[in-house]
């Protein structure tokens, strides 16, 4: 149980001691071990959680996490005749579990810089920049923006007919 917990506890948190443990990776723990299913919802363990942990704090000890164990194995095994049943199945399932990463999304690397440099799908200015063969065109491919010192803002229609009108 030790090691579960701290391995839960370590999970993501490079300067944890794994010694306490939070609701996130509580809850995370309850999911990747399988306590968490039809009979034990998400809300089931926040509330759990909440109840175990103390006044004023955001994490529980080992100790508090056995407690939580026995409280939660009663709701997940309700067939099991015992409390001792319960209380040894729900340590069974979660004995020697450590977080996985199932589910996660990965990151593809196959032909990302091939999309990504991939110059025939290139469209406007951009196109421009790259010859026939895909390679850079250097300084020649850069695009330039000329300006035009005579007064006028770029783009302006009327250009030189400030005589004519008046």
């Amino acid at each position: 149980m030790e090691e579960t917990f701290a391995n839960f506890s370590k999970f993501g948190d490079t300067k944890s001691t794994g010694k306490e443990l939070d609701n996130q990776k509580f809850s995370k723990l309850c999911k990747d071990s399988g306590i968490m299913g039809k009979l034990v919802t998400s809300t089931d363990v926040d509330i759990i959680f909440s109840k175990y942990k103390p006044k004023g704090g955001r994490t529980i000890t080992l100790k508090e996490f056995n407690l939580i164990l026995d409280d939660l194995c009663v709701k997940r095994f309700p067939k099991k005749e015992t409390l001792d049943e319960k209380k040894e199945a729900i340590r069974t399932l979660i004995a020697g579990k450590g977080p996985t990463t199932k589910g996660t999304t990965k990151v593809s690397t196959k032909g990302v810089t091939d999309r990504l440099t991939d110059t025939s799908r290139y469209t406007g200015s951009h196109k421009e920049r790259f010859g026939t063969d895909g390679k850079g065109k250097g300084l020649k491919g850069t695009r330039e923006d000329t300006l035009e010192y005579d007064g006028y803002v770029v783009g302006y229609k009327n250009k030189d007919t400030y005589g004519e009108a008046h």
